[in-house]
């Protein structure tokens, strides 16, 4: 559905894939403004609030990930998607460990770019909306009530351990945006809980066994961490 309260900046120096990322969430009804580089962005960033940030790596002047570090600076809630042709782990996780909340690596298909940016604006929405109506949170048939604690796929009760829980609603909560290792330990650690290094990967492992088919849905990003993919439909 449009939503032209939406404000989307899209800062990319290559002509062709800046207006191709403009189409698509003009075609969503978003409001979009596109800069070419560093420069002009700061600016535009000056003059205005966005609710997504859509940034290349590779610009002039600045890079993106310095553009993140700025960006975050003035509003730490706002959300921006790195689009850009480093695909290596190690770039990855200095992305996102900069303040970015997802990447997408070129070449992308547009769809796949739609979903990220509708996921983050979600993610903003479930940030900014009271906490009593977060209590019940359904996905594909799962259901979480985050009150009672209860757990259930297709009507079926599920036991987790306390981690798990915990694990598993974070991920949900931030459904298509990639998440550390170490931000899922910040997220689950707590009151006789104590999370430390590979034991998130235990812990995925341990869901994927018990959410059964729902399970395919945590996904492994190498050399970075976990999300929950994007429902499509």
């Amino acid at each position: 559905m449009a939503d032209n309260s939406i404000q989307v900046l899209v800062v990319e120096d290559e002509q062709e894939i800046r207006e191709l990322m403009a189409l698509h969430l003009l075609r969503q009804g978003y409001r979009v403004t596109e800069c070419s580089s560093a420069e002009e962005a700061l600016n535009e960033m000056n003059r205005q609030n966005f609710h997504v940030y859509v940034l290349d790596w590779m610009l002039p002047g600045l890079s993106g990930v310095e553009i993140v570090e700025k960006i975050k600076s003035q509003n730490s809630q706002t959300s921006v998607l790195m689009v850009t042709a480093k695909a290596e782990p190690q770039d990855i996780v200095a992305g996102l460990e900069k303040g970015a909340d997802d990447y997408l690596t070129k070449p992308f298909n547009p769809s796949v770019f739609l979903a990220r940016v509708k996921a983050l604006l979600r993610r903003t929405q479930v940030a900014a909306a009271p906490a009593s109506d977060q209590n019940d949170v359904v996905l594909s048939g799962l259901r979480i009530n985050f009150k009672t604690y209860e757990i259930s796929y297709n009507g079926e009760p599920l036991h987790l351990t306390p981690s798990e829980f915990k694990l598993l609603g974070t991920l949900v909560q931030n459904q298509g945006v990639v998440l550390t290792r170490e931000q899922l330990i910040e997220n689950i650690q707590g009151e006789g809980i104590n999370v430390v290094g590979r034991t998130i990967d235990t812990h995925v492992f341990g869901l994927r066994k018990k959410l059964g088919e729902w399970g395919d849905r945590i996904e492994t990003i190498r050399g970075v961490g976990y999300r929950v993919k994007v429902d499509f439909a």
